[in-house]
């Protein structure tokens, strides 16, 4: 892990200036990015549809809320000799504080929200309710090098998978954060709803970038359930099986643009039965996203 702590700080810096993205209203994303393109076969009538759905949830009105907290960069002493490197570059790159500034920018927010990376002594991210904290650990970041590499991935392309997949671990951890910070009526499963606005921010936002951040944490969620046999499985924790996370990343993927990702169906990772269903379903979740974090927005 030595060998690239270089590449680590790059994609962490990267990592957390995307967040902000989340926040933008949709006529700020028309006006900041490349529209996206459509492929040749995509029906002009559903285009139209989804372009209108947008507008229409972007221009509803909404109550702007109070701006009475931020998101400040918390740093805590290492306690592994290990990550001692990794710790100094990301304090001297201030990549925790830019992150900080980025969503100070874009959010609305009652009250403070910590952001943290460091060694937790477990393999785990998280956002703590209690300190109002996300917390990403370099132990994680390790076990995904080596889940990929365990599925024969080279050391590179094992890095960079890591790299992506900590990009869906982290706006997953915002999505709780989010959930709770503003009291979002989530009316399902917690962590599938902060999965899924992982999905949104990456695939709906992120372009090339958010893709390979789904693909990635799909794929972890394969391996990790390879690994794990039925008696290790904790069949009442609150988070989907490792299966059925694999399963929604790649109908939120395919739903984004069907004719784009129409080989998750065509070579069957995906079976048809879901997948028929997965435009609709994509589609209600990007418009329930963006309704509920439109009055939290700053213009």
């Amino acid at each position: 892990m030595h060998r690239n702590v270089t590449n680590l700080f790059a994609v962490l810096g990267l990592l957390f200036v995307l967040t902000a993205c989340v926040c933008r209203s949709d006529r700020d994303q028309q006006d900041q990015r490349p529209a996206k393109s459509q492929p040749e076969s995509s029906s002009p009538d559903q285009t139209d549809q989804k372009e209108t759905s947008k507008s229409t949830n972007s221009d509803a009105a909404a109550p702007k809320r109070k701006d009475e907290g931020d998101f400040i960069a918390e740093h805590e002493p290492v306690q592994n000799p290990r990550y001692y490197e990794i710790d100094r570059q990301i304090k001297q790159e201030k990549l925790l504080e830019r992150a900080a500034d980025d969503l100070n920018r874009a959010l609305i927010l009652p009250h403070n929200i910590f952001i943290r990376a460091k060694d937790c002594g477990e393999v785990n991210a998280f956002y703590n309710p209690d300190d109002q904290s996300v917390t990403i650990c370099y132990e994680l970041m390790e076990q995904f090098f080596k889940d990929f590499k365990s599925a024969g991935y080279t050391d590179q392309k094992a890095y960079n998978k890591m790299f992506d997949a900590i990009r869906f671990v982290f706006l997953h951890e915002l999505g709780h954060a989010l959930i709770d910070t503003y009291k979002l009526p989530i009316t399902g499963n917690e962590e599938d709803a902060a999965d899924r606005c992982s999905a949104y921010i990456n695939l709906d936002e992120l372009g090339d970038e958010g893709v390979k951040a789904v693909i990635a944490a799909a794929d972890a969620f394969q391996i990790e359930s390879k690994q794990s046999s039925g008696h290790d499985r904790n069949m009442a924790d609150e988070h989907l099986l490792q299966e059925q996370r694999f399963y929604n990343a790649l109908c939120m993927m395919y739903g984004s643009n069907p004719d784009k990702y129409s080989a998750i169906l065509t070579e069957g990772y995906l079976p048809k039965e879901r997948a028929v269903r997965c435009p609709a379903e994509y589609q209600r979740m990007v418009e329930s996203w963006v309704d509920l974090l439109q009055p939290w927005r700053k213009r």
